[in-house]
C-alpha cells in the first residue's frame, strides 16, 4: 500500500521523501535531517524580511519582463501570506546549519514556490510552473540575500519596537524625576551613606541613561541600512540585471518607511558583519543601563520594613509559595535576567563576527538569531519596566527624610565651620552613641548651637543646587 504521508521531491543529489502536506521540498528536508542540533529556528522577523525581499524581487522582475506575470503574482501572493503569519510551521531548519544560511534561503524559496504552484495548479510543492531557484531566487544568492534580510529585520525591529519602548521608558522615568524632585534622601557611595540627593535627581540619571542608549542605537542606522543585495555569490554581482537592486530597495523602502541602500562595497558587505557587531555592542550598553536601573530600584524598594524602603513598587503578583503576604520585585528581576542574556549574546556576536573568511561570512544564521533576540529583549524589557513597574512607583517621603536626618554624612556640612578632623570626630561620636550628627555636634560643643543648627538646616539647599 502506498504511504500517503510522504511525497517524492528531487534536488541535484537525487530523490527525497518530504511530508505530503509540506510546501517545502527536497533541500529543506535534507537540512532538517542534517542539522538536528537545537530545535530552534530562525526568528519570524528574519523570515518576514526574507519573504519581503523575495516578493519585491519578483515584482521588479515582472516589471521588466524577466518573469511571467502569473508566476510573479503567485510568488508575491505566497510571500505576502508568509509575511502575514501563515506557514510558520513550514520553516523547520535549525539555526545551526550551513554558515551562509543557504538552507534557510532554499527553505524560503521552496515554500514560496510550493505555495505559488498550489495557487496556479492546485498541487502543492514541486518545481513547476514555479521553480524555487530559477524564479523565486532569480538574480539572488544566499550570500547576499541572507545578510540583507538580517540587516532589514534588525533595523525594522529597532525602529518599530525597541526605540519606541525606550522612548516610553525615558518618558516614564522623567515623569518620576519631576514628581520626586522635592523628595530628599540620602545618597550612597560604596553602599555607604553619602551626601543627600533628591529622589528626582536619581531618576533623572536613569532617564539620561535611557536617552543615551537610544542615541547609540540610532547611530547604527547608516551602517545597518547598507545591505549586501546585488553582490550574489562572491560580491561581483554576477547575474544581477542593471537597476535591479535599486528598484527592489526602493519598493522595500516605500513599504517600510526605511532607508535601505545598496552596499558601497559588496566584498565588505558579504565577507564581514561589522555593522551587526556594532549594533550588538549598542544593545549590550543599553542592557547594562537597564541592569543598573533595575538593580537600583530593587535596592531602593527593599523591605518593606527591614530594608531601605525609600520607594514602593507596584505589587503585580504574590512573591512566595510559603511566606504569606510577601511581594517580590519580580519585574525588576526579569529585567535583570533579560539584560544579562543580552550581555552574553554580545559575546556570542563578537565571536561569531570574526567568522568572515575571504568572500563569505560563515555564521550568518547564528548572528541573525542572537542579534534579533537581543533587540527583542531590550525592547520588551524597556516596555515592561516602564508599564509594569516605573509607572506605579511611589516615594516613601517620611522614610527618606528620617534616613537623611540619621545619616553620619551630614557631618560634611560642618567641615566649613570646624574643619575635617573635628567634623570626623562628630561623625564618630554620633556613630558610637547611635545619635544624630546634630546631637553629637551639640554634645561636643564644636560650635555655638545656633551655628550648628543653621549649618545642618541648610544642607538641603546645597543638595538641591
Amino acid at each position: 500500500m502506498e504511504d500517503t504521508r510522504w511525497r517524492s521531491e528531487r534536488d541535484t543529489l537525487g530523490e527525497v521523501l518530504v511530508p505530503a502536506g509540506a510546501y517545502y521540498g527536497a533541500q529543506t528536508q535534507r537540512a532538517v535531517q542534517n542539522f538536528p542540533l537545537s530545535g530552534q529556528t530562525l526568528p519570524r522577523p528574519f523570515l518576514e524580511a526574507l519573504a519581503l525581499i523575495k516578493e519585491k524581487a519578483a515584482e521588479v522582475h515582472a516589471a521588466h519582463g524577466r518573469l511571467d506575470a502569473p508566476l510573479a503574482e503567485a510568488i508575491c501572493q505566497a510571500a505576502r501570506e508568509v509575511r502575514s503569519g501563515r506557514f510558520w510551521d513550514q520553516f523547520p531548519v535549525d539555526v545551526f546549519q550551513t554558515g551562509s544560511g543557504t538552507s534557510t534561503n532554499m527553505n524560503m524559496n521552496e515554500v514560496l514556490a510550493g505555495r505559488a504552484n498550489e495557487i496556479l495548479t492546485g498541487r502543492r510543492g514541486g518545481k513547476h510552473p514555479v521553480h524555487p531557484n530559477d524564479h523565486v531566487n532569480l538574480a539572488q544568492s544566499s550570500n547576499d540575500v541572507i545578510p540583507t534580510a538580517l540587516h532589514i529585520a534588525a533595523w525594522r525591529l529597532l525602529q518599530d519596537k525597541t526605540l519606541p519602548a525606550l522612548d516610553r521608558l525615558e518618558e516614564t522615568l522623567q515623569e518620576k524625576a519631576e514628581a520626586f524632585g522635592d523628595v530628599f534622601k540620602i545618597g550612597r557611595t560604596h553602599l555607604q551613606d553619602a551626601l543627600p540627593v533628591t529622589l528626582g535627581q536619581e531618576f533623572s540619571g536613569y532617564a539620561r541613561q535611557v536617552a543615551l542608549a537610544k542615541e547609540r542605537l540610532r547611530s547604527v542606522e547608516p551602517r545597518l541600512c547598507e545591505v549586501a543585495l546585488g553582490g550574489t555569490a562572491v560580491g561581483t554581482g554576477v547575474g544581477v540585471p542593471p537597476g535591479f537592486v535599486h528598484e527592489v530597495l526602493e519598493r522595500i523602502n516605500a513599504e517600510t518607511g526605511c532607508v535601505f541602500r545598496e552596499a558601497e562595497n559588496h566584498f565588505e558587505a558579504q565577507s564581514a558583519q561589522d555593522a551587526v557587531v556594532e549594533t550588538s555592542g549598542a544593545l549590550k550598553t543599553a542592557a547594562v543601563s537597564l541592569f543598573k536601573i533595575a538593580n537600583d530600584l530593587r535596592w531602593l524598594a527593599s523591605g518593606p520594613r527591614c530594608g531601605l524602603g525609600e520607594i514602593q513598587l507596584p505589587a503585580v503578583q504574590p512573591g512566595s509559595s510559603m511566606m504569606p503576604g510577601k511581594i517580590n520585585p519580580v519585574i525588576l528581576e526579569a529585567v535583570l535576567q533579560a539584560a544579562t542574556r543580552v550581555m552574553g549574546n554580545d559575546a556570542t556576536v563578537t565571536l561569531a563576527g570574526q567568522a568572515g573568511v575571504f568572500e563569505l561570512h560563515l555564521m550568518l544564521p547564528l548572528l541573525a538569531h542572537t542579534l534579533l533576540e537581543s533587540i527583542e529583549l531590550v525592547g520588551n524589557s524597556a516596555r515592561v519596566l516602564a508599564e509594569k513597574c516605573v509607572c506605579g512607583i511611589q516615594a516613601h517621603r517620611e522614610r527618606c527624610a528620617a534616613l537623611v536626618e540619621r545619616s553620619l554624612a551630614l557631618a560634611t556640612y560642618l567641615v566649613p565651620l570646624v574643619g575635617y578632623d573635628k567634623a570626623a570626630q562628630v561623625a564618630q561620636r554620633a556613630h558610637e552613641t547611635g545619635g544624630t550628627v546634630r546631637e553629637a555636634a551639640l554634645a561636643l560643643g564644636v560650635a555655638p548651637a545656633e551655628v550648628i543648627h543653621a549649618a545642618l538646616a541648610d544642607w538641603w539647599r546645597q543638595g538641591k543646587a
